[in-house]
């Protein structure tokens, strides 16, 4: 079977907690994963248990230290997941301020399939701003999973814990899988 390099990129919000399933269940399907955390990430996420499964430092600064080899595989598809608000806005405007919001930025330019799963509030989720960067991703061919349609809703404000067990790690591989396969994302349409 063929490998394929999945780049996750988690930013800080609960279900980063929880990336080594996504990695595991893309490992069992002969994907190879490496992950970028956003700065505020790292405080949500086991590096070392990431790094023992994916056999690749965790990745946050654009700063070299020995330790990291700057070589990854090219990536076959993109999963940003968790997405925060704030990450969903400055990736549609193409604000790349740190490390992994420039990956980011030059993963879509270079049309990588891209799954985006954001973690919001219904009130964050409601504003003018994000339904426009929700809207202009999805304009860029990028899977944002968000809605009724797409299987995942944002959850009100303050219970975004009770929330966390039920992140579509699962749905975002299957869809990043199918994008890199050149079929549609969910069947029918990318949006």
């Amino acid at each position: 079977m063929t490998h394929r390099h999945l780049q996750i990129v988690v930013c800080a919000a609960g279900p980063a907690a929880d990336v080594t399933q996504l990695i595991t269940n893309a490992t069992q399907q002969s994907w190879t994963t490496a992950v970028t955390a956003t700065p505020s990430a790292l405080d949500f996420i086991d590096a070392e248990a990431i790094e023992r499964l994916t056999g690749h430092p965790v990745r946050s600064t654009y700063r070299s230290s020995d330790r990291i080899h700057r070589s990854l595989p090219v990536a076959d598809a993109l999963i940003i997941a968790p997405a925060t608000y704030n990450s969903v806005n400055k990736i549609a405007l193409g604000i790349a301020d740190n490390y992994a919001l420039t990956t980011v930025a030059e993963l879509i330019g270079r049309q990588v399939p891209t799954v985006v799963v954001p973690f919001v509030n219904a009130a964050l989720a409601s504003r003018a701003p994000f339904q426009r960067a929700v809207a202009d991703l999805r304009d860029e061919r990028v899977r944002v999973f968000l809605g009724t349609d797409h299987g995942w809703e944002p959850h009100p404000a303050g219970s975004g814990s009770s929330r966390q067990t039920a992140f579509p790690w699962a749905a975002a591989l299957e869809a990043a899988t199918r994008m890199a396969s050149g079929a549609p994302a969910n069947g029918t349409n990318q949006g």
